[in-house]
């Protein structure tokens, strides 16, 4: 039985407690945070679950297997490292870490010592995504042309990271996940009206030395939430909505077909509108399947669908995005 210990009993920490706890592979021993009132609902809860205010009292006890990190993004690095040193494997919460330093160093360590780091990045875990995998893996889909993400709200506001780095990491962790090509450059735009000089709107673009393009519309100042995503290939296009209860993916049998006349300007597009098909997918909690992709890494040693090399590429992308923003959008070239 795998004993987890849970740093942070925030937006995310109760939902990770109770997943885990629904687990019958593991058990969770302790949760830290710093808020007592938290921790008083922790006990409400789960009267079983000790809640403690210091980290170290997970990180240092002895009966911890694994440390389940869901605090602030400027705490992961020096949390995850500190675990690793203890012998703990790692579960942390998206992005990985503040820097693809940081990140690359975590990597390095939990090789040494032989110990699962893993990143929660939850959507990779949904029936939809897999379900759009599966659909881009077989072809059906033809070659990928780009890939839009809509990710808006009102609210959540953060003082330590701006939009891309709040938002943008899901679907840059979706992406990743279906479209294997590394991006060669990054430009990214943003404003922030709150002046402390964290964007709340931002645009994020990445380009591919194939032609693929990607881009990202970031924002907390929206006055309607929307989670859209479209990927177009050359014999059909998706559309992914994640806020459809049901009819979450569409498949439109939609495209063009061109050709290259004599001039410089002259080109002719047909254009073929088909049918619309909604696939099934399966609609299991995806922090449920998350959390049991943890505990067979650990137990199975089997490699987890969002590991350390996905959250290492989220994180060098938002570092890109985050150089090019401060430069009024100048592209950052990736190596």
């Amino acid at each position: 039985m795998i004993k987890i210990g849970i740093i942070g009993f925030g937006n995310w920490g109760p939902k990770l407690v109770r997943n885990f706890t629904e687990n019958n592979s593991c058990v969770v021993k302790k949760v830290a945070d710093q808020n007592k009132d938290r921790l008083a609902m922790l006990q409400k809860i789960h009267p079983a679950i000790e809640g403690v205010m210091l980290t170290d009292e997970i990180i240092k006890d002895p009966g911890i297997d694994a440390v389940v990190i869901a605090s602030p993004l400027h705490t992961h690095y020096e949390l995850a490292h500190k675990a690793l040193e203890r012998g703990k494997h790692i579960l942390i919460e998206k992005p990985m870490t503040s820097t693809s330093e940081q990140a690359m160093r975590l990597i390095e360590f939990a090789g040494k010592k032989q110990k699962v780091l893993m990143v929660d990045h939850t959507l990779l875990y949904t029936g939809a995504v897999q379900k759009i995998k599966e659909l881009v893996d077989n072809g059906e889909i033809g070659k990928l042309n780009y890939f839009d993400a809509s990710r808006i709200n009102l609210g959540s506001f953060q003082p330590d990271v701006n939009v891309l780095w709040d938002l943008a990491s899901h679907d840059l962790s979706i992406l990743n996940f279906l479209y294997r090509e590394k991006p060669v450059g990054v430009n990214a735009t943003g404003i922030s009206h709150t002046g402390n000089r964290v964007e709340n709107i931002a645009y994020l673009t990445l380009k591919y030395q194939s032609g693929f393009i990607a881009h990202f519309n970031c924002s907390w100042s929206s006055p309607v939430k929307i989670r859209l995503i479209l990927i177009g290939g050359d014999k059909k296009m998706i559309v992914f909505n994640d806020l459809e209860p049901t009819e979450k993916i569409k498949v439109h049998d939609t495209g063009y077909t061109y050709k290259l006349n004599e001039g410089k300007y002259n080109i002719h597009v047909d254009y073929h509108k088909g049918d619309i098909h909604i696939p099934k997918i399966n609609l299991r909690e995806a922090l449920n399947s998350m959390t049991a992709d943890f505990m067979s890494a650990i137990i199975n040693k089997t490699t987890p669908v969002s590991d350390f090399n996905s959250g290492l590429e989220v994180t060098r992308i938002l570092e890109a995005s985050q150089t090019s923003i401060k430069n009024n959008g100048k592209e950052v070239i990736l190596q």
